[in-house]
């Protein structure tokens, strides 16, 4: 697609799916900046992270925790990061008419979005019964995530219509 194209349709169109895939977009942002908090406490940049009053919370005690560096030898909020913002890459590539020009597209953010919701949502419980204990911010991205999955899939049944023929 044309570049001039490409940014005048993303900034001012203004579709039902180019809508949905802004709000995806704002989503996935804010899962990213969980993690990019988050990461600041794991690696020591900074030494404490607030949180929200009950009991309920202790962000200091969970990503401090085995659990949040269990997983390829690194603190799991910078993959965290990562996995939002190829989330966030997903909703803004492509036009407006994505799901008839390159149908794979909103297909893929469908699928990644959904990997992330059950994933955000195994954490979640993991996260509970290892540290009777939640991080907010952790758990602010997992309403992110669970907020996307409506928002994805009519743009992916009109992809999945066009990747088969129906």
């Amino acid at each position: 697609m044309n570049p001039t194209t490409l940014s005048r349709q993303l900034r001012t169109a203004q579709t039902d799916d180019l809508k949905r895939r802004r709000a995806v977009v704002a989503l996935s942002n804010v899962g990213a900046l969980a993690g990019v908090v988050v990461s600041l406490y794991q690696t020591g940049v900074i030494r404490h992270l607030p949180d929200l009053p009950g009991k309920i919370w202790n962000s200091d005690k969970v990503d401090a925790s085995d659990y949040a560096y269990k997983r390829y030898d690194t603190p799991d909020a910078l993959m965290m990061t990562v996995s939002y913002g190829i989330t966030a890459l997903l909703a803004g590539a492509g036009g407006k008419d994505r799901a008839e020009r390159t149908p794979w597209l909103p297909v893929a953010l469908a699928a990644k979005v959904l990997g992330d919701a059950a994933f955000a949502l195994t954490l979640g419980r993991e996260e509970w019964a290892e540290n009777k204990a939640l991080c907010w911010y952790c758990q602010s991205a997992t309403l992110a995530s669970l907020a996307s999955v409506p928002l994805v899939l009519p743009e992916a049944a009109k992809g999945l219509k066009r990747l088969f023929g129906r």
